[in-house]
């Protein structure tokens, strides 16, 4: 957990690094725009494999048969990945003026060239993919941390020592060179293991069985990025610095997601797993709803405290450099029209776990293709009426549709979640977060006399506080919840110890 929130602060620094040297710039806009296709590639090779491979290993693993299968994947997603960065190399420069025709002559040139040193890197990522899911598989997960940890903090260091030299190349050159690090890194490590047989030739249709698998899995974690790739290309039709405010607003405000939502669903998934080996759907649809109660009794307070200090945590983070005080109001105003955005594609982190639980995985991927297609429509609508706002804004219907589809599909599977206490539990966390607030916007009267960050402190400090003190008072479920598994977990190590 502790090298995780290392993996996402680092993520964070990387932001931080680029504002500084490129500001809101046609650089950083070329360069975040470049990224997003390859990105695309990697969290359908990363994150796809990691859901299909794992199952199948392990299963393989109980008839002796996960080396066998460990060989013919590395082996075959290696031709494929690379094969796929060979037609992305050669077609980038007639794909991104498609995508991106508003950039100007020297905003393309890097859009090109960024994009192509990116897809130089697929067929190594795709390598990177199965040895990490073989590494999950073996509950070795502090080795997949570190080798990702390797490639965010190669991009970082050649930005500083090279940026001012070849711009954003340094950025991409990084991260090329990153990933080639980290796959020696865990190619070191299973050599020692010796499961890698080179000679093994691949068989067809062991391959293919594991790749039906594979593919509609790889489609559904990819789409938010599909989803990202879409607002950008809507911020490129925009003044320079549009898509920099995007990308900065979403990755900042998504920051609560990947810590809490992440956490919160693995504690709560294998409840929900559980009930389900058990045939017992009452114990199940608790589980669930008890998960969501969770998610909302942390996210609301955290995204609600962000929305309150967003100037203060972008101007503390971004503004210094390139990366100017228009440039933090801008990315602010952003960054609270994708309140929304959050909020729902994080409460449908549980509801999906309950829907591949019950096996009704390919629903969620047909729902998020939908969604794809709806996120064109309401882009194009609000960007007309609302400007570049109107992105994160449409990014927050789509959420709010997605999450009220994918809800509604559950509840005919298990029931309704909503009943009369969770509606009284809400409200108490909602007077809870008012009280915050309230407290929040007195301390506000105290920002102009001392520094930024020491502000911040206090704020987040005292609201947490506040909100904890009236989760007690008002016996908020959730809280004990948490309470209770945080004390199991720590009278648990005391007993190993």
């Amino acid at each position: 957990m502790l090298l995780t929130i290392c993996l996402k602060v680092s993520g964070l620094l990387r932001d931080i690094v680029i504002a500084y040297y490129f500001g809101d710039t046609y650089q950083a806009d070329a360069y975040l725009a470049a990224f997003i296709i390859p990105n695309m590639i990697f969290l359908f090779l990363t994150t796809g494999m990691k859901h299909a491979f794992i199952p199948s290993y392990l299963e393989a693993k109980e008839t002796g048969k996960s080396t066998y299968l460990f060989n013919q994947i590395w082996k075959s997603t290696g031709l494929i990945s690379f094969g796929i960065g060979v037609v992305g190399m050669l077609i980038a420069p007639m794909i991104v003026p498609i995508l991106y025709p508003n950039f100007q002559t020297n905003a393309m040139t890097i859009a090109i060239h960024t994009t192509v040193i990116f897809m130089v890197c697929v067929g190594v990522v795709g390598l990177n993919a199965v040895f990490e899911a073989y590494f999950d598989a073996e509950s070795k997960y502090v080795i997949t941390t570190i080798a990702q940890l390797i490639v965010l903090l190669t991009m970082i260091s050649s930005a500083v020592l090279f940026a001012k030299q070849i711009g954003p190349y340094a950025l991409s050159s990084g991260y090329l060179f990153g990933v080639i690090l980290s796959f020696l890194f865990k190619l070191l490590i299973v050599h020692k293991q010796n499961i890698i047989q080179f000679s093994t030739k691949i068989h067809r249709d062991d391959v293919k069985s594991f790749f039906i698998v594979f593919i509609p899995v790889a489609i559904t974690v990819m789409i938010g990025q599909v989803n990202l790739a879409v607002d950008n290309i809507f911020a490129s039709y925009f003044e320079e610095g549009a898509v920099t405010y995007i990308n900065y607003a979403k990755n900042l405000v998504h920051f609560p997601q990947a810590i809490f939502a992440v956490t919160i669903g693995t504690i709560t998934f294998p409840l929900i797993a559980k009930s389900y080996a058990k045939g017992n759907i009452k114990e199940l649809r608790y589980r669930t709803g008890q998960g969501l109660m969770v998610m909302c009794y942390v996210l609301l307070p955290a995204i609600t405290g962000m929305m309150l200090l967003m100037p203060s945590i972008i101007q503390l983070l971004f503004e210094r450099g390139a990366f100017t005080h228009e440039a933090t109001l801008a990315t602010s105003q952003v960054a609270y029209y994708y309140v929304g955005s959050v909020i729902f594609f994080s409460l449908t982190v549980i509801i999906n776990n309950a829907m591949y639980t019950l096996k009704k995985g390919y629903y969620v991927m047909w729902i998020g293709l939908g969604s794809i297609l709806f996120n064109i429509v309401c882009n194009s609508v609000f960007t007309k009426i609302l400007g570049y706002v109107g992105i994160p804004l449409a990014s927050s219907i789509v959420g709010l549709v997605y999450a009220i589809s994918c809800y509604l599909f559950l509840s005919k599977q298990i029931g309704s979640l909503i009943h009369a206490q969770r509606l009284i539990e809400i409200t108490k966390m909602i007077l809870s977060i008012i009280v915050m607030t309230i407290t929040l916007q007195i301390i506000g009267n105290v920002k102009f006399y001392i520094a930024n960050g020491n502000y911040l402190l206090i704020a987040i400090f005292v609201g947490a506080l506040i909100y904890v003190v009236c989760s007690y008072i008002l016996k908020i479920e959730a809280f004990y919840f948490l309470w209770s598994a945080l004390r199991k977990k720590e009278n648990d190590q005391l007993s190993e110890g």
